[in-house]
């Protein structure tokens, strides 16, 4: 159902379960994501597939679903022959498929419209490497554009995630002033530093003090060391912390496969909420049954040593 509360007001009560990679899902349910628009691709051809998903996630405990607009850009629709009041009516059908999937669920749901990075629209991997070549400025003009589009859908907030450095984070700060949407910023990381190779103190503190942000953390990235990046956060930044790793396999772009074992567990959660993680969840691979998994974890409480 429609939430109530705000979400802020929501994590201040405790923490709330966060879907699992919509991609993996929606790959489960027979689509092809071979595209440079990956995802997005089905806002335009297979929506009911992207509610379906969705509904997957709620089904399993969550209570905040991430839009299927991470890849959805003007630029990226516009290669694809797509114009600007067409791509508008798409990220806005975003946020209305994740809002009806919600629907029946008993239970409040909020929805986040997501933002990715400027690397994805690329759909190269530079995401997972930052430093464009692009200044804040820059940044910023491109993600504008999007947000505004996305705010106007009604989200409960705007996840700005998978940002690689700090640099993007500031942008994306910029660009949401004045949207009239709360936001979560997630740093995707990787040996304990921003993919970009910044300290994850100094990435952080670009959100404190912001009275827009009421999350901030990591995503898409390995399981082991989410624990110790969830206290930093919420120590540099006095907020929520938030948290949706990858199952810990590795992408092999020479053989287009995914490789490594499942490193994402569970019962994790409840150390990370006792870190400080208010919105947990995952990412790319994990899929249904381990978010129902983490939605009994973090129901229960049981103790876990930290990762």
């Amino acid at each position: 159902m429609k939430p109530v509360r705000t979400l802020a007001e929501a994590l201040r009560e405790g923490p709330l379960v966060l879907d699992g990679g919509l991609s993996n899902q929606l790959e489960a349910q027979g689509c092809d994501l071979s595209d440079a628009l990956w995802s997005a691709r089905l806002l335009a051809d297979a929506p009911e597939q992207i509610e379906a998903a969705h509904a997957a996630y709620v089904r399993a405990g969550a209570r905040v679903v991430t839009t299927a607009s991470y890849q959805a850009t003007f630029e990226g629709f516009a290669r694809r022959g797509v114009g600007r009041a067409e791509t508008e009516r798409l990220l806005a059908r975003s946020v209305e498929l994740a809002r009806a999937a919600a629907e029946g669920a008993g239970e409040e749901v909020w929805v986040a419209a997501s933002v990715g990075p400027y690397g994805a629209m690329l759909a190269d991997g530079s995401e997972y490497r930052g430093r464009y070549g692009l200044s804040v400025r820059e940044l910023e003009r491109f993600h504008r554009p999007r947000i505004e589009a996305l705010a106007a859908a009604g989200p409960d907030a705007l996840a700005l995630e998978t940002v690689p450095d700090v640099d993007e984070a500031e942008a994306l700060l910029r660009a949401v002033e004045g949207c009239g949407v709360p936001v979560w910023l997630s740093y995707t990381v990787e040996g304990g530093r921003t993919r970009a190779g910044q300290e994850l103190a100094d990435a952080f503190a670009v959100a404190a003090g912001n009275a827009r942000v009421v999350a901030v953390g990591i995503n898409c990235c390995d399981p082991a060391g989410a624990g110790a990046a969830v206290e930093l956060a919420a120590a540099v930044t006095g907020r929520p912390a938030v948290v949706y790793p990858n199952s810990g396999e590795r992408w092999d772009t020479g053989a287009r496969g995914w490789r490594g074992a499942v490193a994402f567990d569970p019962p994790r959660a409840a150390a990370w909420a006792g870190g400080g993680a208010r919105l947990i969840g995952g990412c790319c691979r994990v899929g249904p049954s381990a978010i129902a998994a983490l939605a009994g974890a973090l129901a229960s409480g049981t103790p876990k040593p930290p990762s």
